[in-house]
């Protein structure tokens, strides 16, 4: 039976390597090239164990090598980076809709048409409905939010 092992490898691997198309994970491709290796290996006469050893060694390594270079390919180092959803909300501009209450002077201000939950960053100043504010902090589904004096860019009434 050891002798028809690599048959079973390559199997093993073709139907993950097909498999692969079917998720996201980009995993089962790497063990199916380690299968394929290992049927390789048994088809030039090495044993069972040395197979496995091969299918082992090989899918684990090019798995780890492929999540260190498919992260620092993906990593965004570059802080100028055009920034989207939540990530463009700090240093936007708001109208506080609801002015601060409760002991923790939660209230609620519109960023680009959304209405955020709102605490003011110093507790000492409530927010007051109808001012300007500036985002300074996420935190999970609420915003930090500081008193703007003058809006940059704004015209003067002549």
């Amino acid at each position: 039976m050891e002798e028809y092992a690599w048959i079973l490898w390559t199997v093993l691997g073709v139907v993950l390597i097909i498999a692969e198309v079917f998720t996201f994970g980009f995993v089962l491709f790497w063990f199916g090239i380690g299968a394929l290796l290992a049927a390789l290996a048994g088809w030039l006469g090495l044993g069972f164990g040395g197979q496995f050893l091969i299918f082992a060694v090989v899918s684990i390594a090019l798995t780890i090598m492929s999540r260190t270079i498919f992260a620092n390919l993906y990593q965004n180092k570059n802080e100028n980076a055009l920034k989207t959803g939540m990530d463009s909300l700090p240093g936007q501009i708001g109208t506080v809709t609801s002015a601060s209450r409760g002991a923790l002077q939660e209230g609620a201000v519109k960023v680009f048409g959304s209405t955020w939950t709102a605490f003011p960053v110093d507790d000492k100043n409530p927010l007051q409905e109808g001012e300007k504010v500036q985002v300074v902090e996420i935190k999970g589904s609420s915003i930090y939010v500081q008193r703007v004096g003058e809006l940059p860019g704004w015209r003067e009434d002549n």
